[in-house]
C-alpha cells in the first residue's frame, strides 16, 4: 500500500493556489479553465513557440514546474503516442492560459519510446537530465513497467495515462487514469452478459502481451457469472500476429456469437478482414486497444462498423467538456481525439489537482513533490472527461464508471 501523506504548506498560500480548484478541499473542477480554453485556444495554442514564449513571460517569480512524457510516437503503436502528446500539451496550455498552477506555469517535454523498453528508459534518462519533476506515461504498459522502476528509485512521480498492467503501478510513486487489465477484462464480460449481447463467446488474444492475456484472464473468471460460454480461445504471439486464418475457423465452427478481442487495433484489423473472407460475421467487441481501428492505414474502415469496445471516453459525448475538449483538439492537431488523448488530458488536470492540494512549489525537489502528489492523490476529485467525480485509491487505482462505444457510420458513437 501506497503511503499517505498530506503537505500543509497549502494552508499558508490556500488563497493563491486555490482560485481555480472550486469550493471544497477535495474536489477540484476543469469548467474554468475549460471555458477560458475554448474561448482563447486559437490565440493560446496556435503553436508551440507561442505558447512556450507566453509561459516564460508568465512565469514569473513563481518559476515553472517541468512535467515529462513518454510514449510511442512513431511505430505500430503511434496512434497512442501522438494522441497523448497532444492531448497532454493541449491541458498544459489551457493550464497556462488560465494562470498555471499555484503561480507555476507547466512546461511538457514528451520523448518517443517507439513502445519499447528499452528506448523508454532512454527516454527517462533523457527527462532527468533536464531535471524532470513528474511524469506522466509511460503510455503502453512493458515500458511502462521498466519505466517504473526506475522512477520508484528515484522517487519521482509517475501517472500512466494508459498503463494498464497491474504491474504499471506497484510501486508506490506510480498512479493511473485508465482502468487496469483485470477490471478491464472483468468489465467487458459484465457489460456483454448484463446488455445481453451474447451467450457463445469466442476470444482471440495475444499470449506473448500482458495487456492481452491479463484482459483475457479475467474476462473468461467473470464470463461463468454472467452466464457467458466461452466456445473457443484461441492465442496468438508477437511472431505470428499476420495470419489469423485457423483461430477465426476454430471460432467461427463453434458457432459463436460474439467475438473478444482484447488486443491492439493493427491486429484487429487484420482480424475482420480475415473473418470478412471466410463469412465469419460475430459481433466484434474489444477493449481500448481497439481504439484506433479507424486511423490503421489502408484499412477498409466499413469492416468496422458495429465494432464495439469499453472505453471510458466517447468523442460524440454531448456535454460541455468534451464538445469543448473535441473541438479544440481537431481545430489544433486536426482529427478526432480518442481515449488515449482524453486520459491524457484528465492526467494534467490531476496533477494541477493534486499541485494544488499540496501546495507544490517549483523550487522543490522531484522527490518532495512526489511525496506530497502521491498523498493528495487520494484526496483529490475532478470531473474529468474519462469520469465524473474521479477519485483515485491509494494503491493508485482510479474510480470511475466504465462506458461503452460503438463504431456507427465511421465514428466512435456512445452506447
Amino acid at each position: 500500500m501506497k503511503k499517505l501523506l498530506s503537505v500543509v504548506l497549502v494552508l499558508a498560500m490556500s488563497m493563491t493556489f486555490f482560485t481555480g480548484c472550486g469550493n471544497t478541499d477535495t474536489e477540484t473542477t476543469q469548467d474554468a479553465a475549460n471555458t477560458d480554453a475554448a474561448d482563447d485556444t486559437a490565440d493560446d495554442v496556435e503553436t508551440e513557440d507561442a505558447s512556450d514564449d507566453g509561459a516564460a513571460e508568465a512565469a514569473g517569480s513563481e518559476g515553472t514546474l517541468k512535467i515529462g512524457g513518454i510514449g510511442p510516437t512513431t511505430g505500430d503503436a503511434a496512434v497512442y503516442g501522438i494522441a497523448v502528446k497532444n492531448a497532454a500539451q493541449l491541458a498544459v496550455d489551457e493550464i497556462n492560459a488560465a494562470g498555471g498552477v499555484n503561480g507555476m506555469m507547466l512546461e511538457l517535454n514528451f520523448q518517443d519510446d517507439e513502445s519499447d523498453a528499452e528506448k523508454a528508459v532512454n527516454a527517462y534518462n533523457t527527462l532527468k537530465d533536464w531535471n524532470m519533476q513528474a511524469l506522466i506515461g509511460t503510455v503502453t504498459s512493458t515500458p511502462c513497467i521498466a519505466v517504473a522502476e526506475k522512477s520508484a528509485a528515484d522517487n519521482i512521480f509517475q501517472l500512466t495515462p494508459s498503463g494498464s498492467a497491474v504491474e504499471c503501478i506497484a510501486n508506490e510513486n506510480v498512479f493511473r487514469v485508465c482502468f487496469s487489465d483485470p477490471n478491464q477484462g472483468k468489465a467487458s464480460a459484465q457489460y456483454i452478459g448484463e446488455n445481453g449481447l451474447a451467450s457463445k463467446v469466442a476470444v482471440i488474444y495475444d499470449s506473448s502481451s500482458v495487456y492481452s492475456s491479463g484482459i483475457y484472464e479475467t474476462f473468461a473468471a467473470e464470463a461463468a457469472n454472467q452466464n457467458i460460454e466461452i466456445v473457443a480461445a484461441e492465442a496468438f504471439t508477437a511472431d505470428s500476429n499476420k495470419d489469423f486464418t485457423v483461430q477465426l475457423q476454430k471460432a467461427k465452427d463453434s458457432e459463436a456469437e460474439l467475438l473478444f478481442l482484447p488486443i491492439y487495433y493493427n491486429e484487429a484489423s487484420l482480424i475482420l478482414a480475415q473473418a470478412k473472407t471466410i463469412g465469419f460475421a460475430p459481433t466484434f467487441f474489444g477493449c481500448d486497444g481497439l481504439d484506433g481501428i479507424l486511423a490503421v492505414e489502408n484499412f477498409d474502415t466499413s469492416l468496422a462498423e458495429g465494432v464495439m469496445l469499453l472505453t471510458p471516453f466517447a468523442a460524440d459525448a454531448q456535454d460541455d467538456l468534451t464538445k469543448n475538449f473535441v473541438s479544440t483538439y481537431d481545430s489544433t492537431y486536426g482529427g478526432t481525439p480518442n481515449q488515449f488523448a482524453a486520459d491524457a488530458y484528465d492526467a494534467v488536470y490531476a496533477i494541477k489537482a493534486a499541485a494544488e492540494k499540496a501546495g507544490i512549489t517549483a523550487d522543490m525537489s522531484a522527490s518532495d513533490i512526489c511525496d506530497a502528489l502521491k498523498g493528495a492523490m487520494t484526496e483529490i476529485t475532478i470531473d474529468g472527461l474519462t469520469g465524473t467525480g474521479m477519485t483515485w485509491t491509494a494503491d493508485g487505482e482510479p474510480n470511475k464508471e466504465p462506458k461503452a462505444v460503438k463504431i456507427v457510420d465511421g465514428v466512435y458513437t456512445a452506447m
